[in-house]
């Protein structure tokens, strides 16, 4: 194991990256990075790090702020729940940490949307506890060099890889151990085509000695996609936009929306007029369609949206109590989904030329 630190030490000493969480390891710094860093890759999640910390500099200012605030400032990052469940979890630390961020393993697991591995890397990187962080590139890792063929999203594999990532971690360095074995992931050992030729592990790798790099690691769920079709409403009404909110415990709960008609399958404009939602919001001899856009495919990580945007102008008694009027300039105080964000900035853009 001495071997292993030492090789990896070396690696990292060489290699990681000038991230901004890791000037000074301040507690709450490491917690917003590595929520934001869980389904984002890094180039995109430091921008939007620095954003929020400039934004919520402090954990107070974080706790004090509107919902709807958090969410417009994660706006295109997706996951929105990581948003919500950190202004909670701010909340909470407000409440029963004094303002304080806990110090303690357990009092960080506590905290909403803060799992194992979360609790983990904030534990070891900001207080020095030997915690072992395992993520999914310290599953890869640790499965190609110790040629571990146990799914990783089994119960036998997440034991058997926490347990041999704690025998593993550098107890008198236990932050700097975890960042660098996950650098080590996210960096050499990549999923996909990693340069095993520069690998200074290369020797001691039982999946590279035994040409299953391309093997390992072993998950075995397969993710089930959900189609879903959304019609979204783009409603012109004496120069305002027409918004909904997504109260739903669904993707973007929340979130501010075009008025939206979910349906079973694609519909042509002559099936959303007969809708029995379509009915229920507008008297069809009132309004005018003016257009529908071709289909855009937007994926997410278990669901397909097969989605349109259909132009139409109403009028004064067509608007649903359950919908909010806008001037365009106020648009940027609302959070709202990225695919329906660029939909609006483009009709701007089309305006103005």
């Amino acid at each position: 194991m001495s071997e292993f630190h030492k090789i990896l030490s070396n690696w990292y000493k060489q290699n990681k990256r000038d991230l901004p969480w890791r000037l000074n390891k301040v507690p709450y710094y490491v917690w917003i990075s590595e929520i934001i860093l869980q389904q984002t890759r890094v180039d995109q999640g430091t921008d939007y790090f620095l954003r929020f910390i400039e934004r919520f500099p402090t954990i107070d200012s974080l706790a004090n702020s509107s919902e709807n605030e958090v969410l417009k400032m994660w706006q295109g990052l997706g996951y929105y729940s990581r948003a919500r469940n950190i202004h909670f979890a701010a909340q909470q630390i407000m409440n029963n940490f004094n303002g304080k961020f806990p110090v303690t393993y357990p009092e960080i697991r506590s905290l909403k949307g803060v799992g194992d591995y979360t609790a983990a890397a904030v534990a070891s990187i900001s207080f020095g506890l030997p915690y072992a962080a395992v993520d999914g590139n310290v599953y890869r890792v640790l499965s190609r060099i110790y040629g571990i063929a146990t799914p990783t999203d089994s119960s036998k594999g997440k034991k058997e890889f926490s347990e041999l990532a704690m025998q593993l971690l550098d107890k008198q360095n236990p932050g700097s151990y975890n960042e660098a074995v996950m650098e080590f992931g996210a960096l050499q050992c990549t999923p996909r085509k990693p340069d095993c030729s520069v690998c200074p592990f290369e020797q001691q790798c039982v999946a590279f000695n035994r040409s299953e790099i391309t093997k390992l690691p072993v998950k075995t769920n397969k993710i089930k996609i959900r189609h879903r079709f959304f019609n979204y409403l783009y409603l012109k009404h004496e120069k305002t936009i027409i918004l909904e909110q997504r109260l739903e415990n669904d993707i973007w709960q929340n979130l501010y929306q075009l008025p939206l008609i979910e349906s079973l399958k694609a519909l042509t404009l002559e099936e959303l007029i007969v809708h029995e939602k379509f009915h229920s919001l507008f008297k069809t001899e009132s309004i005018t369609i003016e257009s529908a856009s071709n289909e855009i495919l937007h994926l997410l990580s278990h669901q397909k949206l097969h989605v349109r945007f259909i132009e139409i102008s109403l009028s004064k008694s067509e608007i649903n109590k359950n919908w909010i009027k806008i001037a365009p300039e106020l648009l940027h105080e609302y959070p709202i989904p990225k695919l329906i964000d660029n939909f609006l900035m483009e009709k701007n853009r089309n305006k103005m030329e």
